[in-house]
């Protein structure tokens, strides 16, 4: 057992001014029955909380630490920034050198408006879906998680879905109720809905892998299968990348699978670790957005210095590295490890994993949507997760997330995650815990 004294003050003074003592609610650790641990600091692979303890990481920030933590070159280009100044509330030479970067990658984004976040990408592209088509629906899969506005909060993943809140209070029922759901990988639903409500639907969102409900892979061929239906029914496709952009290739994943979204967002690893979002597509779409267009969206500190800086440096480092086929690797790697440590311990359960994000589900033999995640063993989960920190691995404390590699983790690394995850499922398997 972890000394944690310094982390539980912490918890502890953070309770009296800040709700639920976190910033982000997954951060809680409340699914898996505890107070959080309390970073101090990273480097490379590792983490260091607040009583010197360190872990093994594979939250990496939720996404953004493709490179590990505080990589020097990007550490030194905020740095240079920060001398030249934080912020000026008028637009930059980076912003141009990053918007022509993603425009130059990803063959859809004819044009990019950067924003401070993944949430107010969802919101912004959901707005100009509905003024390029002049319709109101919105049709997104369960377990699939855009950020929290208020179209979004039903039936969404990550968080929401570990702390069994698929809705939020405050929501007005008139805005969910423009809102429709359908079944990930059920390109039967999706019809459904077109069906019900006819030339009423501007936009399907979707994360082309779905990392939300876990790592979720989409059926082959089934995203091309949704791009036709979609624009067959005049309405626009949305591919959610804001975890996906730059991590499964050097651009867009829905584009490596033959699919041009309409719109696409972007987030976490094209602001190398800073606040960042993104929205992009065609220029004849994307120039609905003021002040070339009728759409409002404005940000005080959208385009930031200090997270473009640190973006384009990440995205110039992974564009002259080209990692892609050693973090696949490691990938798979740590996928067959567990694999053989649920078959050693006799755990039921499976891995799903793509490139370097996966889930292992404890329970299902298999998982291809919410309702089948959902029938994950939460509680063993949780029991799980508390083994793994003990071993000094910091995975993310939700069934429902994904685990992250990075260009850090070493072999070394990954073959002393699959000895603590045998450890761990050993105890569950022998009611240690």
């Amino acid at each position: 057992m972890t000394s944690r004294k310094i982390s539980d003050e912490l918890f502890n003074r953070a309770s009296v001014t800040i709700p639920g003592a976190v910033n982000s609610p997954v951060r809680a650790w409340k699914a898996v029955g505890a107070a959080p641990i309390f970073i101090e600091s990273g480097s490379a692979a590792t983490l260091i909380d607040a009583d010197g303890n360190p872990f093994l990481d594979y939250v990496c920030s939720y996404g953004p630490a493709i490179l590990g933590h505080a990589h020097p070159r990007v550490i030194r280009a905020i740095a240079e920034q920060a001398r030249l100044g934080l912020g000026f509330g008028a637009p930059t030479r980076l912003e141009v050198e990053l918007a022509e970067l993603i425009s130059s990658t990803i063959n859809c984004a004819q044009k990019v408006r950067l924003v401070s976040s993944g949430t107010e990408a969802g919101l912004t592209a959901l707005r100009i879906a509905r003024a390029a088509t002049g319709r109101t629906y919105i049709i997104k899969f369960d377990g699939c998680y855009h950020g929290h506005s208020d179209s979004m909060l039903v039936r969404a993943g990550s968080g929401a879905m570990t702390l069994s809140q698929p809705d939020s209070d405050g929501v007005p029922s008139a805005l969910a109720a423009m809102t429709m759901i359908a079944r990930y990988n059920s390109i039967e639903t999706v019809e459904s809905l077109f069906r019900a409500a006819p030339d009423k639907v501007a936009a399907v969102i979707v994360e082309p892998v779905a990392a939300n409900m876990g790592v979720v892979n989409p059926d082959s061929g089934s995203l091309k299968a949704l791009a036709e239906i979609t624009h067959n029914n005049g309405a626009l496709l949305i591919c959610d990348e804001v975890i996906t952009g730059f991590r499964l290739c050097f651009g867009s994943v829905a584009e490596s699978m033959g699919v041009a979204p309409d719109l696409i967002m972007l987030g976490k690893i094209i602001g190398g670790g800073m606040p960042v979002g993104a929205i992009a597509g065609p220029a004849k779409i994307m120039d609905l957005l003021a002040p070339a267009g009728p759409v409002y969206q404005a940000g005080t500190l959208s385009g930031n210095p200090i997270s473009v800086r640190a973006g384009l440096e990440t995205l110039l480092v992974l564009q002259g590295t080209n990692p892609y086929a050693e973090l696949d690797a490691a990938g798979a790697r740590l996928e067959a490890g567990l694999r053989d440590a649920l078959k050693k311990t006799g755990q039921p359960g499976c891995v799903n994993r793509a490139g370097s994000l996966l889930t292992m589900f404890l329970g299902p033999d298999r998982v291809r949507d919410a309702d089948e995640a959902r029938t994950s063993d939460s509680a063993k989960f949780a029991k799980f997760f508390h083994a793994m920190i003990d071993r000094g691995i910091n995975i993310p404390p939700s069934q429902f997330e994904a685990l992250f590699l990075s260009t850090a983790h070493t072999n070394a690394d990954i073959d002393r995650t699959i000895a603590a995850a045998t450890e761990s499922l050993s105890t569950l398997a022998t009611g240690e815990l």
